[in-house]
């Protein structure tokens, strides 16, 4: 036994090196690149600010943006999995207020089919039906002020202000240049015209599905067809992942019960459970989840794998969120 954790204590950072390089690994040039774009659905607001997805890599079908579906497998158990040919962005909106101000969210959540397992370079996340969510962050003035990516299991948090920002709503000896996030390069700032409406491009690394690049581009710049391939996807209430059809009737897309309530049903990442369930004391830590108020999910959104952080980290409460990131808004 003494044996096996000296085992587990010296592999685990050599898993997580070796894992840091799949960040690294060159991704072959695109041209025209994939973008996925709003349509329809919404109001007018989440569709003026709803951001371009880059799906680089496309050819792959787990790289592709899908919409969750379920179906029967041919021992008649429900299965949930991502249609990775019906592309669907799921959105919620969210007020909160601050000591300075109150603030709007506009909350745009998508979904792949999987991360594949690859043992070079060793890929810890590998799992199915996993996701990402891009909050823009609007302030009293229907600004964006901010823009926060994250993975659907509360990973690799990125939080990036905008131009719009006062700069002492920024945390303290915050880096004017590009900031490093578990291995991607994210611009410290987006600059953001003072006309206009143009769209916050993120930039999708193939494979892992983090957030390798976010930028701002201008509408005229993204209608260049020989840059650009654009596919539609719905705007859909986030509600509508609850009642996912399943024959003549609905399903949920998490967990409604037990210790995997508000768990994305199929995410769990067994390799992550395997090596990080006990630094996180967490058993399902990896696993893709509902996004919202914890008094309604039954499940914090956590950012911080630190145990004692977890109520602080969560996302679900955005204002105590940013104070604990040490945002000053």
């Amino acid at each position: 036994m003494k044996t096996f954790k000296i085992v587990r204590i010296l592999i685990l950072p050599a898993l997580m090196i070796i894992s840091a390089c799949a960040h690294h690994q060159k991704i072959p040039a695109e041209m025209p690149k994939t973008l996925y774009s709003a349509d329809s659905g919404g109001d007018e607001i989440l569709n003026r600010y709803a951001p371009l997805f880059v799906a680089h890599g496309y050819s792959a079908a787990y790289n592709r943006i899908g919409r969750p579906a379920a179906r029967y497998d041919k021992q008649g158990n429900e299965q949930i999995y991502i249609d990775s040919e019906n592309p669907v962005i799921y959105y919620l909106k969210q007020n909160f207020t601050t000591k300075k101000g109150s603030y709007t969210n506009l909350i745009y959540r998508v979904h792949f089919s999987k991360i594949p397992f690859s043992l070079i370079p060793f890929n810890l996340t590998a799992g199915s039906n996993v996701g990402l969510i891009v909050v823009i962050t609007l302030d009293s003035q229907a600004k964006p002020v901010l823009v926060t990516t994250v993975n659907t299991c509360g990973c690799y948090k990125a939080i990036v202000p905008t131009s719009f920002l006062p700069g002492d709503a920024l945390p303290l000896n915050w880096p004017k240049k590009p900031i490093m996030v578990y291995g991607e390069k994210l611009p410290w700032q987006l600059e953001y015209p003072s006309r206009g409406y143009p769209k916050a491009l993120v930039h999708i690394r193939p494979g892992v599905h983090r957030v390798m690049d976010l930028e701002i581009a201008a509408e005229a710049d993204l209608k260049n067809l020989q840059h650009f391939t654009i596919i539609k996807a719905p705007l859909k209430p986030a509600r509508e992942l609850e009642r996912i059809p399943l024959g003549n009737t609905f399903t949920s897309f998490y967990y409604e019960k037990g210790p995997l309530k508000g768990h994305v049903k199929g995410s769990v990442k067994f390799l992550e459970s395997i090596f990080l369930s006990l630094p996180s004391l967490d058993l399902f830590v990896g696993a893709d989840k509902v996004y919202g108020d914890r008094k309604e999910t039954g499940n914090p959104f956590y950012t911080s794998l630190k145990p004692w952080n977890r109520n602080d980290s969560d996302m679900g409460n955005f204002a105590r969120f940013l104070e604990f990131w040490g945002w000053r808004l």
